[in-house]
C-alpha cells in the first residue's frame, strides 16, 4: 500500500509559497495584489 501523497512540512510550504517567495518575482507580486484587491483574510503561508 503506497502513502498518501501530500506529507505535510513546514518549510518546504514556506518556501515554495510563502509570502517572501511571492513578493520576489513580479508576478507573484500580482498575485499578492490581486488577493489585497479581493481582501482575503491571508495573503500567503
Amino acid at each position: 500500500m503506497s502513502k498518501r501523497t501530500y506529507q505535510p512540512k513546514k518549510r518546504k510550504r514556506a518556501t515554495t509559497h510563502g509570502f517572501l517567495v511571492r513578493s520576489k518575482t513580479s508576478s507573484g507580486r500580482k498575485i499578492l495584489q490581486g488577493r489585497r484587491r479581493i481582501g482575503r483574510a491571508s495573503l500567503s503561508v
